[in-house]
């Protein structure tokens, strides 16, 4: 059986307890830990940027999943890698030249993924599959946490199981739960992101152990 990669969202956190959060869910089991990068622009909502990755990199040595939905990425990956990011993902949406973006991100030794909004179609990344290492399904629109999941968007992961690679990570966010997270993974999605679900259990290694 394949593993599930838990990554919890720290948009659901307490800033001010920023560390304690993130170590407490990795004490529980998390395998990542999902930051969502947000700009005013790409989406409406503004959230963190480099330096609190930097900051978080100095007390977790768990994979940092760093979301990038902004735009411009190519601006501020380098910085991102240098702070400390081991994938970052930026948004189909966002660019111009996909391929650039992948081969910039890889310069810097990390891994690429690309994610899509729930109106994008899932074809227009199959020209890039065999570049990269992530693709993130939102099953929500990026910018807030806490909406509702959208079940067609989800069923963007059954063609790209097809015929992606096998180590392909398909990775799925917005609107996670243990209910919404077995229809993602029988589908194919072998990398949830869960923000609410997780921060608001009273029991974080259950919902963690919930979610695989």
């Amino acid at each position: 059986m394949q593993k599930i990669i838990v990554s919890p969202s720290i948009l659901s956190a307490d800033f001010a307890n920023l560390e304690r959060d993130i170590k407490s869910v990795e004490k529980a089991g998390a395998d990542w830990i999902h930051v969502d990068v947000m700009d005013g622009h790409f989406v409406p909502n503004i959230t963190i940027g480099v330096p609190v990755v930097k900051s978080i990199r100095k007390v977790t040595s768990v994979p940092l999943d760093v979301h990038l939905m902004i735009d411009n990425p190519e601006k501020y990956i380098e910085d991102f890698a240098n702070a400390g990011a081991d994938i970052i993902t930026f948004h189909y949406e966002a660019v111009s030249d996909v391929d650039k973006i992948i081969k910039l991100i890889k310069s810097f030794g990390k891994k690429a993924g690309i994610s899509i909004k729930p109106n994008t179609s899932v074809e227009v990344l199959y020209p890039y599959l065999n570049d990269l290492d992530l693709i993130l399904v939102m099953t929500v629109e990026p910018g807030f946490g806490g909406q509702k999941f959208i079940s067609y968007c989800a069923e963007k992961i059954i063609p790209l199981r097809k015929i992606a690679k096998k180590e392909l990570i398909i990775q799925v966010d917005g609107g996670i739960n243990s209910q919404t997270a077995r229809i993602c993974t029988q589908y194919g999605a072998n990398s949830l992101v869960a923000g609410s679900y997780i921060y608001k259990s009273t029991d974080l290694r259950e919902a963690i152990s919930s979610l695989r």
